[in-house]
């Protein structure tokens, strides 16, 4: 008897366990599915000249609790935390972009050629309601560029996020684009948007009377039908920006409609979470969502005061995008990307002037679709500073692309190894490059 009752204990242990709900084990097609768009999301990075990174599951709380902010449903209610047994409390990451500045703080990057430009992918943990597509354990695809606060960055990122998602099978996308000001213009935005809210308060959901004590941004980003008609007729933040943010912001749009990419100014775009600066963003698909309404599939923005939040001495410029990969996988659009080698820079991207940068960002697209990887530094404005990181990067050859040669289209190809160079039509540049690899 004794041993048909260990029997059955055993049994009825091993029928409960189970994934915890929220979380699931990924297998078979599905895996390569998700490694397939690593893959390509890292592929067309290295394109533009971002390099891996990993960084731990685990971090201390306060990194997170110092920098995503009070009134954020990710600190208040959904983070997964624990105490170790020497005394840490620690938790499981929610997301990247406050560990990457973790640890370009602790691992000394500043003294890196700024910017340093990064990728990664990997789990993050929310402790959310499951539903259709978002789960408790998600992946995500970050990129990100540290150390410098040009508006060619921001639009550089943009255009990186736009590529992986049209490389990955979407089609009719669309980019949601606000900018919230620094810390000259925003604190009179913030006053004035509480006191009309305070005015409306009686019609504001109780989720978000809530927010108004901590985070009144986030009130902009409810998802409370009361709330959504209180804000229709909210303050809008482009209304505040001072002459520093305006610029940034006229450029950032200028560099988009340079590379024919489809945007539309939203009012009520925050982006949630405190550390964001000036410009935010989400990409959209039209149609993507039930109903044929519109799916966010890609979101970030700048987020220029992030280290100082979690004990830097000094702010670092930043600006990134996470891709949920979980929602890619699952749209019926995805091409079931297969995993396959990646390649190394070969060419080192110069651009010289104005006119020359306003353009360089369609060159390098040109030199992606054939497949050719490249390194590059477009916030850098000196011929000396440029050849410099090419050189200590080893890449064989270097393309300038200067004020005269944006007038000409065409390009300088210098070889690397002996200094001699050539002038090249940008119409003949793939079949030159193909003779020289």
């Amino acid at each position: 008897m004794k041993k048909v009752k260990v029997a059955k204990v055993v049994k009825n242990k091993t029928k409960n366990l189970t994934s915890p709900k929220g979380m699931r084990d990924i297998i078979g097609d599905e895996y390569y599915n998700f490694q397939g768009f690593f893959e390509k999301a890292q592929e067309v990075a290295v394109y533009y000249g971002f390099k891996p990174i990993e960084t731990p599951l685990l971090e201390h709380i306060e990194v997170f609790t110092s920098s995503i902010g009070e009134g954020t449903d990710i600190v208040d209610k959904e983070m997964y935390s624990l105490k170790t047994k020497g005394g840490d409390h620690l938790a499981l990451r929610p997301e990247h972009t406050a560990s990457l500045m973790r640890s370009y703080i602790e691992q000394g990057m500043q003294n890196m050629p700024q910017p340093v430009m990064f990728y990664q992918y990997g789990p993050v943990f929310r402790h959310d309601n499951p539903q259709r597509g978002r789960y408790r354990q998600f992946w995500q695809f970050d990129l990100d560029s540290l150390g410098n606060d040009k508006s060619i960055v921001d639009a550089l990122v943009i255009k990186v996020g736009m590529s992986i998602l049209e490389e990955a099978g979407a089609e009719n996308l669309s980019v949601d684009i606000n900018s919230i000001g620094d810390k000259e213009c925003r604190g009179a935005y913030i006053k004035e948007l509480t006191n009309y809210y305070r005015k409306h308060i009686n019609s504001l959901a109780h989720i978000d009377r809530e927010r108004l004590k901590t985070n009144p941004l986030r009130i902009l980003d409810s998802k409370e039908e009361k709330t959504k008609e209180v804000n229709e007729n909210a303050p809008e933040a482009v209304s505040f920006l001072c002459s520093s943010c305006k610029k940034h912001f006229k450029e950032v749009l200028e560099y988009l409609e340079e590379m024919n990419i489809p945007y539309t100014i939203n009012k009520n775009l925050v982006r949630g979470l405190s550390y964001y600066t000036r410009t935010v963003f989400e990409i959209i698909e039209e149609k993507g969502g039930e109903d044929n309404t519109p799916l966010t599939l890609a979101g970030g923005g700048r987020y220029d005061y992030l280290a100082k939040q979690i004990g830097s001495k000094k702010d670092v410029p930043a600006v990134g995008f996470s891709i949920g990969v979980d929602r890619i996988i699952s749209s019926p659009w995805y091409k079931k990307l297969s995993p396959r080698i990646m390649k190394k820079p070969k060419i080192y991207f110069i651009q010289l002037g104005g006119e020359a940068k306003l353009k360089s960002l369609n060159i390098i697209e040109i030199l992606r679709k054939a497949h050719i990887p490249i390194a590059q530094s477009l916030s850098k404005d000196s011929l000396g500073s440029q050849l410099a990181i090419a050189e200590k990067l080893n890449v064989p050859y270097a393309l300038i692309f200067g004020v005269k040669e944006a007038l000409d289209d065409s390009v300088i190809v210098r070889d690397m190894s002996n200094r001699s160079q050539e002038t090249v039509k940008l119409s003949k540049l793939l079949e030159y490059l193909k003779e020289i690899k």
